[in-house]
């Protein structure tokens, strides 16, 4: 690894992961960016955000079919992926039944729709209602297997430059159990578990308006899914639907994104009731790391 790089990230992980610790971003006249720990002239905070924000509108829809006695709520996924979801029904007036707030939770295969309520009208008027619908891919039901995982990428050795629970950036639900391995931009991405490619991203450049850059998501056979960040622009080389096996090529590392250099950011989710968050993970083989800062707290 470049030494300018290796110094670059233990800056940045031994500055956040003290409390209350702000990182500090300046670009140069010829567009240059910098970080430190000490404000300068021209220097502005830098803000981290939650690392994988995955936009789905447009791939899962609550439709209210109305009949003649009434109204079912029918969910439709687009995902390759099975979704929990939840519809809550309030205000209601003129409800079979009595007019209480109804709320369900049902989990919807991939590429299918499920009615998830019906709501009868009762004699004497007309039915009124109002809903919120939400919902998070994965199914809570599945049981979690161990699994040990082979390193997802080709070449090195390198380094972890930020492992679990670090305060730099792996602090929110979905990140806390991340790892970051600082690599050179262009290095080969593997699957480290097979599965199914559930969703990508392939088209992002630079910082682009998703903090996870690109990337690729594989859901496993017990539920789980691997999400591999910050991915090189054109560089996927999988499609949401395909099944992969472990060492399949997937893409090549990259700088895209909340990213502050070149790495891979892994991580591995579990649904775990309307919610997906990561969970803790093992290589099979030990890798090894900067001083102590960089690997958080365990």
């Amino acid at each position: 690894m470049p030494a300018r790089l290796l110094l670059f990230c233990a800056l940045l992980t031994a500055s956040a992961s003290s409390l209350g610790m702000t990182i500090y971003k300046t670009t140069d006249n010829y567009g240059v960016v910098s970080y430190s720990d000490q404000p300068g002239p021209g220097a502005k905070p830098y803000v981290f955000r939650e690392p994988i924000i995955e936009h789905v509108e447009g791939k899962v829809h609550l439709q209210a079919e109305k009949f003649a006695g009434g109204v079912r709520f029918v969910a439709r996924n687009e995902l390759y992926v099975p979704l929990e979801v939840e519809l809550r029904v309030d205000n209601l007036a003129n409800a079979f039944g009595g007019n209480a707030p109804r709320l369900v939770r049902r989990v919807v295969g991939p590429r299918s729709s499920k009615v998830i309520s019906v709501v009868l009208a009762a004699p004497g008027g007309p039915l009124k209602y109002t809903s919120k619908f939400d919902y998070a891919m994965g199914d809570p039901q599945q049981r979690t297997q161990e699994y040990l995982y082979p390193f997802p990428w080709k070449g090195g050795p390198f380094r972890l430059s930020q492992g679990p629970n670090g305060r730099f950036s792996h602090f929110g639900p979905r990140s806390r159990y991340a790892m970051d391995i600082a690599m050179p931009e262009g290095t080969p991405i593997i699957a480290a578990r097979g599965g199914m490619v559930v969703k990508v991203e392939n088209a992002q450049v630079g910082r682009g308006n998703n903090p996870a850059g690109n990337f690729v998501r594989i859901l496993h056979p017990d539920g789980t899914m691997g999400v591999y960040l910050h991915l090189m622009r054109g560089s996927v080389v999988v499609k949401e639907g395909q099944r992969v096996v472990v060492g399949q090529s997937l893409a090549k590392s990259g700088n895209t994104g909340n990213s502050t250099g070149p790495h891979l950011h892994f991580v591995v989710q579990r649904n775990v009731g309307l919610a997906l968050e990561s969970i803790p993970y093992r290589f099979n083989k030990p890798i090894g790391g900067l001083p102590d800062f960089t690997a958080g707290n365990p």
